[in-house]
């Protein structure tokens, strides 16, 4: 009786597992916003160590030469700790690969990205959502923690994994699914 009683709730317990894990793998692949479509996904590693896992959704005729032109969303899905305010200065610097800015910009954006951004702990996801003309917002956990409404620092932010000067050309080339350069 007793292994019956075992048996009966290791496979009440498989088939729960099984059963989220499936949802959470659903939730994993929904677009972010409606009419979006996944293009692709790939992980940052410096040094060997996982930094994070992105995944990129595209609107239906998304250029990556122009990738700026329609909305697009971009998951982060963190393996390491990291300050809103380590994040937001990495950002600036990288965002100077995609064009020019200020000063004076530079400040601010980072001002307003840090202050839009939480601190991040390994497994946090953070989806940073892109429509031309209005900035970005910065959703965690199915509610937005931020918003920078300056269309100028929205393209230049996607560019850090979008425009062809990244830092990062095999991401790029993951994120949008393409081939890597040589």
């Amino acid at each position: 009786m007793k292994n019956r009683a075992a048996c009966a709730l290791l496979v009440w317990a498989t088939a729960v597992f099984h059963a989220e894990t499936a949802q959470a793998q659903g939730a994993d692949t929904a677009a972010p916003l409606a009419g979006l479509q996944r293009a692709g996904e790939g992980t940052l590693r410096v040094w060997g160590l996982e930094i994070y896992r992105a995944r990129l959704w595209v609107s239906p005729g998304f250029a990556p030469a122009d990738y700026a032109a329609l909305p697009l969303a971009l998951e982060l899905s963190y393996a390491r700790s990291f300050s809103a305010a380590a994040i937001a200065e990495r950002s600036i610097a990288e965002m100077r690969r995609a064009g020019p800015f200020s000063a004076a910009q530079a400040t601010r954006w980072q001002q307003a990205l840090q202050a839009a951004l939480p601190d991040v702990q390994p497994g946090d996801r953070i989806t940073g959502l892109y429509q031309p003309g209005r900035g970005a917002t910065f959703r965690m956990r199915g509610r937005t923690v931020g918003t920078v409404a300056d269309p100028e620092f929205a393209r230049l932010f996607f560019g850090i994994w979008l425009a062809p000067q990244t830092s990062e050309p095999g991401l790029r080339a993951e994120l949008l699914g393409t081939e890597a350069p040589p």
